[in-house]
């Protein structure tokens, strides 16, 4: 498995999933309207096919390990999108979070 192509695919799935729920909140909640939601709906639906090209066949798995990745992109996202500050306390969680997400899915594994 390659690593470097695996957490790429990792990276564009975070992109679109938070981004297409950020462009759904935009259009919905701050009222941008239905053109950002349905942008929002496109980039999630794109997001639903990401996670079908990781090395890994365990599905189980990868969307185990893409949870380590959501919450840290999450909380990127808000820094960058909304001008929020994490806390310690949110980059712990975050560190943590991507600890499990490694260990999850690239522990070696004798097949």
């Amino acid at each position: 498995m390659s690593v470097l192509r695996s957490a790429s695919l990792f990276a564009l799935a975070a992109l679109l999933e938070i981004g297409g729920a950020w462009l759904v909140w935009q259009g919905v909640r701050e009222h941008k309207g239905r053109l950002w939601a349905a942008g929002g709906v496109l980039a999630l639906g794109a997001y639903g096919f990401v996670a079908t090209f990781q090395p890994d066949a365990h599905f189980g798995r990868v969307l185990a390990a893409y949870g380590g990745i959501f919450v840290a992109g999450s909380i990127l996202w808000g820094v960058v999108a909304d001008g929020y500050r994490p806390d310690r306390w949110d980059v712990t969680g975050a560190l943590i979070c991507l600890a499990g997400m490694a260990v999850i899915m690239y522990a070696p594994r004798g097949n």
